[in-house]
C-alpha cells in the first residue's frame, strides 16, 4: 500500500439519552480520511436514527459531504451501526463508486437471532432480507489479530489486503479508528449541549 492512499473510515456512536422518545434518538456517524501513512486528511459528520432504518443513506451523504475522489476506499466499522440499524453495502458502493469493506470486531453467529428479538412483522423482514444480501463475512488475520470482513467492489483477498494495508498496529484499521473517536468526541459535545439546555 502506498503511504499516501487514501481511504475514508466510518463509525458512529450514540451517548444519547436513553429516556428519549424512540424518534428523537440519533446517532452520530463520522468519517475520517486518513492516508496509509496515518495522516488524517479530512473529517465529516452526519446522524441516523438508532433503531432505524436511515444508516445506509447517512453513510452515502457523509461520503457526498467530504467529497473526496481520492478516496480509494470506503472502510466501515460495522454491519448494523445504532442499534439494528443495517447498512446497504451494494447501495453504498455504487453510489460512492468506491469499493466498501466492512471491518468488524468480534466473532459472532451473525444478527439474525438479534433482530429476531428486536423486531417483528414488516420491520423484521424489511431488516432480515437487507441483512441476507450483505457479502459473506470472512476472517482476517491482522497483526496477530482476527478481523472480520465484508466487501463490495474488491475480492475477498483485494480487502484483506486493504485492511492489511491501512492497519499499521494492532488489529483495528486507522482510517476507522480516528472515525471512532471522531464521532464518540462529536456525540459526546452534542450530549453536553444537551445537558445545559
Amino acid at each position: 500500500m502506498k503511504p499516501g492512499a487514501r481511504a475514508l473510515g466510518i463509525a458512529e456512536s450514540f451517548r444519547g439519552r436513553t429516556d428519549a422518545p424512540d424518534e428523537t434518538r440519533r446517532s452520530t456517524v463520522a468519517g475520517a480520511v486518513v492516508r496509509a501513512d496515518r495522516v488524517v486528511d479530512g473529517l465529516g459528520y452526519r446522524r441516523c436514527t438508532v433503531g432505524g432504518t436511515d444508516a445506509t443513506d447517512a453513510v452515502s451523504e457523509l461520503i457526498d459531504d467530504v467529497g473526496r475522489p481520492d478516496v480509494r476506499y470506503v472502510l466501515i466499522g460495522a454491519t448494523a451501526p445504532a442499534w439494528f440499524n443495517v447498512l446497504d453495502f451494494s447501495a453504498i458502493e455504487r453510489g460512492s463508486e468506491q469499493p466498501v469493506v466492512s471491518v468488524t470486531f468480534e466473532d459472532s453467529e451473525g444478527l439474525e437471532a438479534g433482530l429476531e428479538d428486536a423486531f417483528s412483522g414488516a420491520e423484521l423482514e424489511a431488516r432480515l432480507e437487507l441483512y441476507r444480501r450483505l457479502p459473506e463475512r470472512r476472517p482476517v488475520s491482522v497483526n496477530d489479530e482476527t478481523v472480520y470482513v465484508r466487501s463490495v467492489g474488491l475480492e475477498p483477498g483485494e480487502a484483506a489486503d486493504v485492511v492489511r494495508g491501512f492497519t499499521p498496529e494492532g488489529g483495528r484499521p486507522e482510517p476507522i479508528r480516528v472515525a471512532r473517536q471522531a464521532a464518540r468526541a462529536a456525540d459526546s459535545y452534542a450530549e453536553s449541549l444537551v445537558r445545559a439546555e
